[in-house]
């Protein structure tokens, strides 16, 4: 096989497994323009490496890929960026290849933005061994090395991987679709409506609410709510319709349901373009987490899969 026949092959063989190495990526950074960016840096390794003494491309380039990750959340710029409570992690509608295995429950938990965002509560290496481990599957023996780690500090990161998000995380297991919808639209329904009481009905004791700042402002402009009536009040005024809300939107959007990174959400879409993306954590039957995400490259990506999206009806046509 010739040099350029060579490198078309090995090409090919790096773009079938960019969706996985995409995934791995997304995990761990919890963005996907960081993800796409590492993708290629691995494949620029790839490309200079001498491939022909590479025995095993998958697990090679699962190296790379991982280690790459980790340097960007080792760095001082991330530190600054991602401080715990002042970040979230980037949407991504589901069907999104990016979102990756989804076979198991810890798998589709392992790219939820509730277990994204807890996962800021770990070291890079914690993160890194969760992920490998939870979502792919990967071997203690392979997770070490992967990370140049012994298989017994493979195990002792996991464990406190795993105690670290179970004592986070809020509820357990995996919501009704269809009870999950209905949630949603009564409260989308009580809050364009101003009924409070049925708002705080809605919500767990012990709700949150979280809000970006529209892209006007850093990421520690992060908006909090941790009452089941503040979060009440906040929802009634932002969901209410009114003129003055219509001229900042730049027109009269639709209101949709969807499922973002495996959660129950509604988007605010104007033409072929989501303008925010509100998603909801459910436990019990109630409302636990509310995030709200409006700045525009946090939805690029959200925004390219909704253009080759068939959307269901409007839960409301004319907002």
């Amino acid at each position: 096989m010739d040099r350029t026949a060579t490198d078309r092959f090995d090409t090919g063989r790096f773009e079938a497994g960019r969706n996985r190495l995409a995934s791995l990526a997304y995990r761990l950074l919890g963005s996907a323009v960081d993800a796409e960016d590492v993708v290629q840096d691995a494949f620029l390794h790839w490309q200079a490496a001498d491939r022909q003494r590479i025995k095993v491309p998958e697990a090679w380039l699962t190296k790379v890929v991982t280690n790459l990750c980790l340097d960007r959340l080792r760095s001082a710029q991330a530190r600054r960026e991602r401080t715990v409570g002042a970040w979230l992690p980037e949407p991504l509608l589901d069907g999104d290849p990016m979102l990756g295995p989804a076979a198991t429950f810890e798998q589709r938990e392992s790219v939820s933005l509730a277990v994204l965002t807890l996962m800021e509560r770990l070291s890079p290496v914690e993160r890194a061994v969760y992920v490998l481990r939870e979502a792919f599957s990967y071997s203690h023996a392979e997770i070490a090395e992967i990370l140049d780690i012994t298989e017994s500090a493979s195990q002792q990161h996991l464990h406190r991987a795993r105690r670290r998000v179970t004592a986070a995380r809020r509820g357990g297991g995996e919501v009704d679709p269809a009870a999950a919808r209905r949630i949603v639209e009564e409260f989308l329904a009580a809050a364009s409506s101003g009924r409070t009481e049925r708002l705080v009905a809605l919500l767990t004791d012990d709700a949150t609410a979280i809000a970006d700042s529209n892209g006007a402002g850093p990421a520690e402009k992060l908006l909090r709510y941790d009452t089941p009536r503040r979060i009440a009040a906040i929802a009634r005024a932002g969901f209410r319709p009114t003129p003055a809300k219509r001229r900042l939107a730049g027109g009269t959007p639709a209101v949709h349901y969807a499922l973002v990174n495996g959660a129950p959400a509604i988007l605010f879409v104007l033409g072929d373009r989501a303008i925010g993306a509100v998603t909801f954590d459910i436990t019990g039957g109630r409302i636990a987490t509310v995030r709200g995400i409006a700045a525009p490259d946090r939805l690029a990506r959200l925004n390219e899969a909704w253009r080759q999206h068939e959307p269901d009806a409007p839960l409301v046509a004319q907002w």
